[in-house]
């Protein structure tokens, strides 16, 4: 999607279910199961993905919550606040501001960074969304993820500076996988894990858990 392109109207009742079909009928093409790694929302439809079966490990960056665990924290709510104010919200493609962004996602960025970081910013669905932070509404229950059905290796690394996914929510979205779930804090890090400084800490630790949860001893 050209970021800059006015999106489809339908894009906005979107469900999270629709993504999470999309992507395992391109799962199911493969030879094999695949390691699922997904950020913030991505976090989220890896945990679905996960409790369908579809995953030989999970690595959750900085994931979004699913249902049962409130995520609406006030650096949250001020994280969405443009978009929430639009009546509707909930039914239409949204574009979260330049300022919104700086503030929830990318503030450890320097200021060059964070405009070409915004640049590839593009529309997402208000159901969507919705269905994630206002879930007890949600009779269709689109972000419900039954934990007992995940069993795979699952990795949960959040930044102890995370204002739209704070890392205490995420702390608890380990809990939920307490079983088979690492968790790991990255103290200097936000939401931007996957492009912030000291995002190649990040990578070697994923890279080593992996290494040590999936491959065989010699």
């Amino acid at each position: 999607m050209d970021p800059d392109a006015q999106p489809n109207p339908e894009l906005g009742k979107t469900s999270l279910l629709d993504y999470a079909n999309d992507i395992e009928k391109e799962i199911n093409k493969l030879d094999e199961k695949p390691i699922i790694m997904g950020h913030s929302m991505g976090g989220l439809l890896a945990q679905i993905l996960g409790s369908r079966g579809n995953a030989k490990a999970l690595v959750l960056l900085a994931p979004a919550s699913p249902r049962g665990i409130l995520a609406l924290k006030p650096s949250v709510i001020k994280s969405f606040f443009g978009v929430m104010t639009k009546w509707g919200f909930w039914r239409r493609p949204n574009r979260i501001s330049f300022k919104a962004a700086v503030y929830s996602m990318i503030h450890l960025l320097d200021e060059k960074e964070q405009k070409s970081a915004y640049k590839n910013y593009v529309y997402e669905s208000g159901r969507a969304a919705s269905e994630i932070g206002f879930w007890l509404f949600d009779r269709k229950k689109a972000s419900k993820v039954d934990e007992a059905k995940v069993t795979c290796p699952v990795l949960v690394i959040s930044g102890a500076e995370d204002r739209i996914t704070p890392a205490s929510v995420v702390k608890n979205v380990a809990k939920k996988y307490k079983n088979v779930s690492t968790y790991k804090e990255f103290v200097n890090n936000a939401h931007w894990v996957i492009g912030e400084p000291g995002w190649q800490e990040i990578a070697d630790y994923v890279s080593d858990w992996l290494d040590q949860k999936l491959l065989k001893p010699l």
